[in-house]
């Protein structure tokens, strides 16, 4: 199983792909977990949020699946990227995120000037976090009912990182909790 990237043309040819992926799937662990409606992603391709200076999109390839979900890698005239991973419904818990991660870590790394790569899920989705740290990731920071939910208390955020460094030699750099004299 090999997983690759394939830049989005969101206002051209992907237009409808991108319609169906966001209409078509819930995504239970993000802010809006709800399928968007069709107004909400045409609203989003207009505005640029799938590609601008500082965004940009991808399918997530499966060599062997094909399309398996979509990722935007955020802040991209910042020193730390981010990112908005979304697998489909029908690909979630077959061991895909790992590689989706490291692809989109080796993208980055490999394209961009980034010295960190940074990413945020909630602390209740223990398969993303899990999948952070599979692949080299550590987590940086917890945030206390920071995330938003629709129709229920905030939930905690957690936040991981990858340095060049570590990408580089894979080996992990300490995080310094406990630094306060």
């Amino acid at each position: 199983m090999s997983i690759s990237l394939s830049r989005l043309d969101p206002s051209g040819a992907d237009r409808s792909g991108l319609i169906e992926f966001f209409t078509s799937n819930g995504f239970p662990f993000h802010v809006h977990s709800a399928p968007w409606t069709v107004d909400k992603v045409a609203d989003m391709i207009a505005s640029g949020a799938f590609r601008n200076d500082d965004n940009d999109s991808f399918w997530i390839l499966d060599d062997d699946l094909g399309a398996v979900g979509y990722v935007r890698l955020e802040d991209l005239n910042d020193d730390t990227p981010l990112f908005d991973l979304r697998l489909s419904t029908e690909f979630r818990g077959r061991g895909l995120g790992v590689g989706c991660l490291s692809a989109l870590t080796d993208h980055v790394f490999e394209t961009k000037d980034a010295e960190r790569f940074e990413g945020h899920t909630r602390a209740d989705n223990i398969a993303m976090r899990s999948v952070f740290l599979r692949a080299g990731w550590s987590k940086e920071a917890h945030y206390r009912r920071a995330w938003p939910v629709e129709g229920h208390s905030p939930q905690d955020s957690v936040a991981y990182a990858i340095l060049r460094e570590e990408w580089a030699s894979g080996v992990s750099v300490d995080v310094h909790w406990h630094d306060f004299p």
